[in-house]
């Protein structure tokens, strides 16, 4: 029986047009590689070219088997793909976020948990996650709302509270709270890659010039060396601080309150039952 790197190298052949440019490609002596196709035709019981004194072409069997020998490959390459990724589904929890804050501290717990999986994550809009979840491309997603449904369980996770980072002299720092209209159109600075968030800014504050920053570093040092309001969180100053030289006052809009809930299909409740028990704690 003929193996696949033979149809690989009848390839070659086919594509640079003789033995001695397909073997250099294929880092092969001209030899080796003449031998192996002729091996080829032994196997197939069937000659794939015309030979004649300094020259060797395919013949109607050896353009069939090229077109053949093209499909199989890519059946052989799906197959093979297919089965690595089916392979990693089994040892890896995909986790579908929301937000960055949520994304912080539950990729960790599940680590801790299950230190034999691999973890993956990334933020998505709600419609992408849902999406995701009902074809199961997620284990588990995280929402900042509550969903009703038969197919999925909600449970929730924790709450975010937004407020504005202000430099003492700005006009408004005298305040105790503040509405995203009272800062509207104002420059302001933004971390990238905030999800959901990112639509709450421009729709409840449209006139706002908003320079986003795509480094954290980058936007942590202009947060302490500009005059420019900023955003953040509870969740936030719960991981890094209350920002230097900055007064924080919440903003008191709905939209700036959020509940995070984990949402995950019902028949993967035994699999993430060690978090759901962390939750509990």
């Amino acid at each position: 029986m003929f193996e696949l790197n033979q149809l690989e190298q009848l390839l070659y052949v086919h594509k640079y047009g003789t033995i001695s440019k397909a073997a250099e490609e294929l880092h092969l002596s001209q030899s080796a590689l003449s031998r192996s196709i002729q091996k080829l035709e032994s196997d197939l019981q069937v000659s794939l070219f015309s030979r004649q004194k300094n020259k060797m072409e395919l013949n109607k069997n050896g353009k069939l088997a090229v077109d053949l020998a093209a499909k199989l490959l890519d059946q052989a390459h799906s197959m093979t793909a297919q089965l690595r990724s089916f392979d990693r589904s089994q040892r890896t929890i995909s986790l579908g976020f929301c937000a960055p804050a949520p994304l912080w501290t539950i990729p960790a717990i599940f680590s801790d948990i299950y230190p034999e999986m691999t973890i993956s994550s990334e933020i998505k809009n709600t419609d992408t996650l849902l999406q995701g979840l009902g074809e199961e491309l997620f284990h588990m997603i995280v929402l900042p709302c509550k969903i009703e449904s038969d197919e999925f369980i909600c449970t929730k996770y924790v709450e975010e509270h937004l407020y504005f980072s202000l430099p003492p002299a700005h006009p408004l720092s005298s305040r105790k709270t503040l509405h995203f209209r009272d800062l509207n159109g104002e420059t302001m600075l933004l971390r990238s890659k905030l999800g959901f968030w990112h639509d709450i800014h421009e729709t409840t504050m449209p006139d706002t010039h908003f320079l986003i920053q795509e480094e954290s570093f980058a936007f942590d040092e202009l947060v302490k060396l500009s005059a420019l309001p900023s955003f953040t969180s509870n969740l936030v100053m719960q991981r890094e601080g209350i920002p230097p030289n900055r007064i924080t006052i919440p903003i008191m809009d709905k939209e700036a309150n959020v509940t995070y809930y984990c949402l995950y299909k019902t028949k993967n409740e035994k699999m993430l039952k060690g978090f759901l028990q962390r939750l509990k704690m």
